[in-house]
């Protein structure tokens, strides 16, 4: 029975690692959209100064006990990624935001796991060190599935789900499953309480993400306004006006294709009161009667 607890324990492992990876990995259009646009935008650091965090302090537990050395393999890529993700962060981050990850950095990463760390060390022994340092890391892992709840509540009030991908919280669901059922076989509830709640968070942000998507749809569609493919401005006035040279022409084109629709006409009347203006002062330029503008408006 051993045995066969020990088979399946390593298989959901392996599972664990493989999903876990692509939950890792699910970011990359994040920080693709990031560099494109050379800004973090409404984007949080938080789950990646988390998820580095946690991965640490996983490692740290898995060297402390036997045979978890499925563990060890993804946190460790875990702190590899998560480390690039942070780092790429501060770079494309608005002042403000950098500050506050750096002060997120120094506070957890550096300081609490050091801390933690030294702590565990002095003050505990064998199996007793291991059950703390377990009880620590349920406790982060805790936050890593928490702290999507910050962008659930931004998709909330922004009726937006720019900023939750789908994928991630598709990835983030499956690999709670595979760890539960992995650290229930082990028999270790320091594995396997977590990711119930990690469950339970990744189907929230799925169900979240089908209902404002939906809603983003209907906004779209009810702001959405037919292009106006043609215009036609005519000035016309029984008073004599001045000529327009096919420069200033040119120029008035050029200045009606950058104004809305809305705003032609005000500008066509008072193009056309200035150019009156303007024959009072230019007696020597040909007279005209009216003049014809087509804009195209894209």
């Amino acid at each position: 029975m051993a045995d066969f607890s020990g088979h399946w324990a390593f298989t959901f492992g392996v599972l664990g690692n493989i999903v876990s990876f692509f939950v890792f990995l699910s970011p990359l259009p994040t920080f693709y959209k990031i560099y494109k646009k050379k800004s973090t935008e409404d984007y949080q650091s938080i789950p990646y100064v988390v998820a580095l965090f946690s991965a640490m302090f996983w490692i740290y537990y898995a060297f402390l006990k036997s045979n978890t050395t499925l563990l060890i393999t993804i946190n460790s890529f875990g702190c590899f990624i998560e480390t690039i993700y942070v780092g790429f962060y501060l770079f494309y981050a608005p002042k403000k935001a950098r500050v506050q990850t750096v002060k997120l950095l120094l506070l957890s990463v550096f300081g609490g796991f050091g801390a933690i760390v030294l702590v565990t060390q002095l003050l505990f022994k064998g199996v007793v060190r291991v059950q703390v340092v377990g009880w620590i890391c349920l406790v982060f892992s805790l936050c890593v599935f928490v702290s999507p709840l910050c962008i659930m509540r931004q998709v909330i009030k922004t009726k937006s789900v720019e900023y939750m991908p789908f994928f991630i919280s598709v990835f983030l669901t499956l690999s709670a499953v595979t760890w539960f059922f992995y650290g229930l076989l082990l028999k270790d509830f320091n594995i396997a309480i977590p990711n119930v709640l990690g469950f339970i968070v990744g189907i929230l942000q799925m169900v979240f993400y089908v209902i404002y998507y939906k809603k983003e749809e209907v906004i779209v569609k009810e702001h959405k306004f037919p292009e106006i493919q043609n215009h036609v401005i005519i000035l016309h006035n029984d008073k004599n006006l001045p000529e327009l040279t096919e420069e200033q022409t040119i120029d008035i084109v050029k200045l009606g294709s950058l104004i809305s629709c809305t705003e032609i006409f005000n500008v066509a009347s008072y193009l056309h009161e200035n150019v009156a203006e303007a024959a009072k002062d230019h007696k020597k330029l040909p007279k005209l009667q009216a003049v014809e503008i087509n804009l195209r408006l894209s």
